[in-house]
């Protein structure tokens, strides 16, 4: 017969027994509720990743139809740009806007390839990044150095421009990195360079791309929008101010340039000394297409960015995010 503190000793036992066990089903429910949601988002994540390939099909197709019908001039008729058409989505919606992906300071135009892999300094780029980051409010005294140390991140030598920095100005750092040495593949890694603050980077960042050539960007005058004055003003010598420059954009005629010599030709200009690198970098149709992408699916939101290549027809992708601009 079982003795009274026997007995509570087995009561206890059981009650810790079950306690544990309660524990241990609990936490097995947690996991197994927390396995089921990310399975679930998982799932939802791929269903908007498709989504959002569906609308890249699209846009392909309409930036293929809109060239083959503008021939040599791309203009804003039609209000494509920056217009967004939606593409209803069984449980969501998914969203794209297309614009000129082409105005903008490609900041890998700062070099020029010679060989395969082998990439020297521009020095006409150089000058006109620094400008550009004056016109934005970057102070001249950082905006040279910035240029040229961005020049040295991407060129495949080792000898510094004048106000630049090689690997020597990144070894000594608290974390030790080193210059690319090659194509930058997004803005983001402009952070990385010697000078760049997150204030400049704020800054500069909106008038910035880094399309996969190492050569400067062709502004198209057709498409320039008047708060993108300063990307034209950058070609220029201090003879245009960044306000001149977009009341010469209000001014464009509805249906754009016909030719790059006809813009040239504005009363505006005839005062502007602009030499041949400059008048060179415009144009009158877009090669270069930027596509954003937003695809709202349940609890599930998906932001694509995607760089166009339209240099030849078909237009193809050539790189795509995800995530917001950086």
């Amino acid at each position: 017969m079982m003795r009274e503190s026997e007995r509570g000793a087995a009561l206890l036992t059981v009650l810790l027994l079950v306690a544990v066990i309660s524990v241990l089903a609990a936490t097995a429910l947690e996991k197994l509720r927390l396995s089921t949601r990310l399975a679930g988002n998982a799932a939802a994540g791929e269903q908007a990743r498709a989504y959002g390939y569906a609308a890249e099909t699209l846009a392909l197709s309409r930036i293929n139809s809109m060239l083959g019908k503008a021939g040599k001039r791309v203009t804003l008729a039609g209000n494509w740009s920056g217009t967004p058409f939606r593409l209803p989505v069984p449980g969501g919606l998914a969203t794209a806007r297309v614009r000129d992906g082409g105005n903008c300071f490609n900041l890998n135009g700062l070099v020029v390839q010679n060989e395969p892999a082998i990439y020297t300094a521009y020095a006409p780029a150089t000058v006109q990044f620094t400008r550009l980051m004056r016109l934005v409010g970057v102070p001249a005294a950082l905006a040279g150095g910035i240029a040229d140390a961005t020049t040295d991140w991407i060129d495949s030598d080792g000898a510094a421009l004048p106000s630049g920095a090689e690997d020597g100005a990144y070894t000594g750092a608290a974390t030790p990195y080193r210059t690319a040495n090659t194509l930058m593949t997004d803005v983001s890694e402009l952070r990385a360079v010697s000078g760049v603050t997150p204030q400049v980077y704020a800054k500069v960042r909106p008038w910035l791309c880094t399309l996969p050539v190492a050569k400067p960007s062709t502004i198209n005058v057709n498409t320039l929008l008047p708060e993108q004055a300063p990307l034209f003003a950058m070609l220029l010598p201090d003879t245009l101010g960044v306000e001149s420059a977009r009341q010469m954009l209000l001014k464009r005629p509805p249906a754009g340039f016909e030719t790059t010599e006809a813009f040239w030709k504005l009363p505006a200009l005839t005062s502007v000394t602009a030499d041949e690198n400059a008048k060179a970098q415009t144009g009158v149709t877009t090669r270069w297409f930027a596509l954003q992408v937003d695809v709202a699916l349940g609890a599930a939101d998906l932001e694509q960015q995607s760089t166009i290549d339209a240099t030849t027809l078909p237009a193809r992708l050539v790189s795509r995010s995800w995530g917001e601009p950086s």
